[in-house]
C-alpha cells in the first residue's frame, strides 16, 4: 500500500492576522462580561437602564384669584398650528392627511392667523415633513383652534402645550406679575405674586418609570412605578376686582386726558391693611410680554420725594413731642434757614396765620418751624417709627427702602415738608393707617388666603400690628387737620359728592440727576393721601402722578370720581338713594356665535355701547373678551361673520379702545401723540383690509 505524504505548509500572514483579531475579540468579550466598568461606564447600570423609561408627570400650576374668587391667572392649554407636507401621510386619497391645496390653505390661514398669505405659502412650499408658522402660529387659544378646525383643512394639525393665561389682561398686572415657559417647558414666575410665590404655585412634579420596547412604548404586562404629581397651591389675593376696575378706569382716564410720565393709584383697607386695588400707568398685559416697558412695580419700587403729604407726620411728630400749638401764629411766605431761603408754594404766603391754618394751606414755613423745634434726631426717629426708610415687607419681590438722610438744618427744613427724602407708595399707605387705627400702624398685605390642591385653606392673611406710633388724642387732632385741608383749605377740589374724604395733598420737585431740581413747568410729582369715610374710615388711598401736564384740579377730578364710585360700590355713601352716583360694573359674557341683533340689545340694556363691525347675523369675535369687567358707558366691539368690515367712527375713542379694535381686526398699528383719537389713517366707512396699517393720531383735550 502506498503511503500518503503529508506536507506541512507555513501559515500565510493573512491567516495570522485573522487569528489574532479573533482571539482579541474573544478576550474583549470575556473582559466585558467580567468587568464592572468599561471605559468609565457602569455596564450593569447601563444594561438595567437601556430599556427603562422615566416620564415626568407635570403638576398643574396653582390659580390666582381675587378676593371674590374671580380667576386672575390660570394655566390653560395653548396650541401651535402645524402643517403636514409629506404625501406619505396619506393612505386614502379621499381622506388626505397632508396639505393638498397650498394656495387655498395659505389664503384661509392668512385670514385667521393674521399672517401674510405669501409668508404662509413660503412655508407650505418647503421640502419638509411638517412646518410651523412662526410666532403668530403659536400660543393659540382654544377658541382659535376650534375656529381653524372648523375649516376642515387637510394636513393642518395642532401641538398642545400649557401656558399661563391672564384673562383680564393688564388688570393689576404689577401685583399679579407674570409667569412664562422656560426652555424645558416649565412655567416659571418672573414678576409679582407669580414670582414671590412661585414654589407654592408650581407644585411638585411626579414621574412614571416603566420598561419600554424598541418603539418607546411600555411593554405590556410589565410593572411600572408611578409617583403622582402634587398640583400647585391656589392663591386668593386681597384685590377686589370691582374696586380695581374703578381705579384702573380712573388711571386710564387721566392718562387719556393729560400727558403724564407715570401714575400710581392704590387703595387699602383702613382697618386691616389689605390692599384692595393697585393700578398704575404705564402698565402691561402679561399675555403679551413685549408690552412691558418697566419691571419696577410702582407700588413698592418707585421711590421719590413725597412732598407735602409728609407734613402729616412732621406735624404729628410735633404733637407727640408736646410742642405743637395750633393757635400759635407765625409769619408765612418765607423763612431763612442757615444759608437757604424756604418759601411757601405761592412764594408770598398769607401773612400772619396760625399753625392749624398753615397745615390747611400746606405752608412749608409752618412745617419748617416745627422741624427746627423738633431737631434732626426727633424728626428722623418719628419718621422711622412711622415706617419710612425701611421695607414694609409686603408679599412682593423688588421692594425698596426709600431714603431718610438729613443732617444739617437746611436738610431738616426740607425733610419737614417732604423734600430731600424718598418714600414709596406702600410706605405712605402703611403710615396713614396710623390715622385710622388710633395711633397703631398696620402692615399692608396682599394674600387673603391660600388653599392646597384639594381646596383646604392652609394659610389665612390677617391684620398685623406693626407698632404703636401715636396717642389716640393726637390722632383725633391730626384727623381734624386733614379734614380742614379738604373742607377749609384753599380749594374744594377734593370733596366727593357722596362721601366724606379727608387727606393731604403733595407737590414735590423732581431731583435732577446732575444735582438740584428740575425747573420745567410740569417737573413735579403731584400726590394725594386720603381716608374715607371720615366718620368711620373704611379705605386709605394714595395716588401720585409724575410730570402731569395739568393742574391739581385735574388730578382731584380723577381721584374724587373714583372715590365716589368706590363708596357707592361698598355702600358707604351718605347721600339719599336719589342722590347716589350710580356705578355699574358689568361682567361681559361670551357673545361668540350669538345673534348680532340680540347681543346689541343686551349690551345696551346693560348700559354699554356696542359697536358692530360687519353685516353678519352672528358674532365671531369681541373686544373686550368674555369675563372682563367693564364700567357702564364703555364700548364693546363686535365682529360679525359677514364682510365687508368697515372702519367705525373712532373720533374721541381712548387709545386703549382703538388699540383693542385694531387687535381684534388683526391690524398692525402705529400711535402718534397722547390723549384721545383725533384721526386715523383708515377713514370712517372705508373697507378694512388685512394688509392695512392703522395709524392712530391722538390729541390731548
Amino acid at each position: 500500500m502506498k503511503k500518503r505524504r503529508i506536507t506541512l505548509r507555513r501559515p500565510s500572514i493573512i491567516n495570522v492576522i485573522v487569528l489574532f483579531l479573533f482571539c482579541a475579540i474573544i478576550l474583549k468579550v470575556c473582559y466585558i462580561s467580567l468587568a464592572s466598568k468599561v471605559d468609565g461606564i457602569d455596564i450593569k447600570k447601563f444594561a438595567d437602564n437601556r430599556n427603562t423609561q422615566e416620564d415626568i408627570l407635570y403638576a398643574k400650576r396653582g390659580t390666582i384669584y381675587d378676593v371674590n374668587g374671580e380667576v386672575l391667572a390660570q394655566s390653560v392649554n395653548s396650541y401651535t398650528i402645524i402643517a403636514y407636507l409629506s404625501e406619505s401621510r396619506t393612505e386614502d386619497p379621499k381622506k388626505p392627511k397632508h396639505v393638498v391645496d397650498k394656495e387655498y390653505t395659505a389664503q384661509v390661514l392668512s385670514e385667521h392667523l393674521g399672517i401674510e398669505k405669501e409668508q404662509i405659502l413660503k412655508q407650505l412650499n418647503k421640502d419638509k415633513y411638517q412646518v410651523e408658522f412662526g410666532t403668530k402660529g403659536k400660543n393659540l387659544s382654544e377658541l382659535k383652534k376650534s375656529e381653524i378646525e372648523a375649516l376642515d383643512l387637510p394636513g393642518i394639525d395642532f401641538i398642545v402645550s400649557t401656558k399661563r393665561f391672564y384673562k383680564m389682561g393688564s388688570f393689576a398686572s404689577y401685583i399679579i406679575g407674570y409667569a412664562k415657559n422656560n426652555d424645558d417647558g416649565k412655567i416659571i414666575g418672573e414678576m409679582g405674586i407669580e414670582e414671590s410665590y412661585n414654589k407654592k404655585l408650581e407644585g411638585t412634579n411626579g414621574k412614571k418609570i416603566y420598561q419600554k420596547d424598541l418603539y418607546g412604548y411600555q411593554i405590556p404586562n410589565t410593572p411600572s412605578i408611578t409617583e403622582d404629581p402634587i398640583d400647585g397651591q391656589n392663591i386668593y389675593l386681597t384685590i377686589d376686582n370691582n374696586i380695581q376696575i374703578i381705579v384702573e378706569k380712573a388711571v386710564k382716564n387721566l392718562i387719556n386726558e393729560r400727558e403724564v410720565e407715570w401714575v400710581t393709584f392704590s387703595v387699602m383697607d383702613a382697618n386691616t391693611g389689605a390692599i384692595v386695588a393697585s393700578a398704575s400707568s404705564p402698565t402691561f398685559n402679561p399675555n403679551e410680554l413685549d408690552t412691558i416697558s418697566s419691571y419696577l412695580n410702582p407700588l413698592i419700587s418707585y421711590q421719590y420725594e413725597p412732598g407735602s403729604t409728609m407734613k402729616t407726620f412732621s406735624f404729628l411728630a410735633a404733637l407727640e413731642e408736646g410742642i405743637y400749638d395750633g393757635s400759635k401764629t407765625f409769619e408765612s411766605g418765607k423763612i431763612e434757614v442757615a444759608d437757604v431761603t424756604i418759601r411757601d408754594f405761592n412764594n408770598k404766603g398769607w401773612g400772619i396765620i396760625n399753625f392749624d391754618t398753615g397745615f390747611a394751606y400746606s405752608s412749608n414755613v409752618a412745617a419748617t418751624n416745627l422741624g427746627l423745634q423738633l431737631g434732626v434726631s426727633k424728626l428722623k426717629t418719628f419718621y422711622q417709627k412711622a415706617g419710612f426708610g425701611q421695607k414694609v415687607g409686603i408679599e412682593l419681590p423688588g421692594e425698596v427702602n426709600g431714603k431718610l438722610s438729613f443732617t444739617y438744618k437746611s436738610e431738616l427744613a426740607n425733610a419737614s415738608f417732604g423734600q430731600g427724602i424718598t418714600t414709596t407708595p406702600i410706605q405712605n399707605l402703611q403710615a396713614y393707617s396710623i390715622l385710622t387705627n388710633n395711633g397703631t400702624m398696620i402692615k399692608p398685605y396682599l394674600i387673603d388666603h391660600i388653599t392646597d390642591n384639594e381646596g383646604k385653606v392652609i394659610y389665612k392673611g390677617k391684620r398685623t400690628v406693626v407698632r404703636d406710633v401715636a396717642s389716640s388724642k393726637n390722632i383725633k387732632y391730626m384727623n381734624t387737620l386733614l379734614h380742614n385741608v379738604v373742607y377749609e383749605g384753599l380749594s374744594d377740589y377734593w370733596q366727593p359728592k357722596n362721601v366724606s374724604l379727608i387727606g393731604k395733598t403733595g407737590t414735590a420737585q423732581i431731583a435732577d440727576p446732575k444735582g438740584g431740581y428740575q425747573h420745567g413747568e410740569y417737573d413735579y410729582i403731584k400726590s394725594f393721601a386720603g381716608i374715607f369715610p371720615e366718620e368711620n374710615p373704611k379705605y386709605i388711598i394714595y395716588v401720585s402722578a409724575k410730570k402731569m401736564v395739568g393742574t391739581t384740579k385735574d388730578l382731584a377730578n380723577c381721584v374724587t370720581k373714583a372715590v365716589e364710585e368706590i363708596a357707592n360700590y361698598a355702600n358707604i355713601n351718605y347721600k339719599t338713594e336719589e342722590e347716589k352716583i350710580t356705578t355699574k360694573v358689568v361682567k361681559l359674557d361670551s357673545y361668540t356665535n350669538k345673534n348680532t341683533e340680540k347681543t346689541v340689545e343686551n349690551l345696551k340694556n346693560q348700559g354699554l355701547e356696542p359697536i358692530v363691525i360687519g353685516y353678519g347675523d352672528k358674532i365671531i369675535d369681541q373686544s373686550p373678551d368674555k369675563n372682563v369687567k367693564v364700567i357702564k358707558g364703555e364700548k364693546v366691539f363686535l365682529l360679525t361673520n359677514k364682510k365687508p368690515y368697515l372702519m367705525p367712527n373712532t373720533y374721541r375713542l381712548t387709545s386703549s379702545e382703538v388699540v383693542s379694535l385694531a387687535k381684534m381686526l388683526n391690524l398692525k398699528y402705529e400711535i402718534n401723540g397722547y390723549g384721545k383719537v383725533d384721526s386715523v389713517s383708515i377713514p370712517e366707512g372705508a373697507e378694512i383690509k388685512p394688509e392695512d396699517v392703522l395709524v392712530i393720531n391722538l390729541v390731548n383735550e
